[in-house]
């Protein structure tokens, strides 16, 4: 009978074990597409990068800013969601974009040279892009709200972050991956 006991407890312990695991790779994979959106706003900062180099303006465009994180609070709140918490996130976001920004600039100054590229405008060809993906983060911001409650939801992150970049390794480098974690760091609430 002891060893009954003994066998039903482990056994009872490696379901347990297996629903926890099973539970943790659930919630990876609801918040894959919320990062795999903020990985596809991180590659326009090239784009944005480019043009802010041919107009020789400046990385911070706090006034821009401002809209964007109005826009994404209203639509948030709109969703159902908190307005500090969406305001948080999408700052995150801009942060983790001008991250880039300055990085590939730093690099193109200390070459001299931005790479070949055709004429860009932010206002009628970036923007509008920027904007439909901000909606498509709200969106999946409400999809995600209870994995992004949950007491996992940073070590879920992590590693939805970490499965992505494991899956596109060709098209990310370390700046990519940084300013990916960057850019995911107040998801969770």
């Amino acid at each position: 009978m002891q060893v009954l006991k003994g066998e039903l407890s482990i056994l009872i312990t490696l379901v347990i074990g297996g629903i926890d695991v099973a539970c943790a790779q659930d919630s990876m994979d609801k918040l894959q597409p919320l990062v795999e959106t903020s990985a596809l706003r991180l590659v326009l900062a090239k784009q944005v990068a480019l043009a802010k180099w041919d107009n020789q303006t400046p990385v911070e465009d706090a006034a821009r800013e401002a809209q964007v994180i109005t826009a994404a609070v209203k639509d948030g709140q709109s969703r159902g969601l908190d307005p500090t918490f969406v305001s948080h996130f999408f700052t995150a976001q801009i942060e983790a974009n001008k991250l880039v920004q300055y990085v590939l600039l730093a690099d193109w100054h200390r070459v001299g040279i931005a790479p070949a590229h055709g004429p860009i405008d932010l206002a009628t060809t970036i923007r509008p892009q920027l904007d439909q993906l901000q909606r498509e983060l709200v969106r999946e911001l409400v999809d995600t709200a209870a994995v992004r409650a949950s007491a996992a939801c940073h070590a879920d992150t992590a590693k939805a972050v970490g499965k992505y970049l494991a899956t596109h390794k060709q098209d990310a480098g370390s700046l990519q991956e940084i300013a990916l974690d960057r850019a995911m760091a107040a998801t969770c609430t």
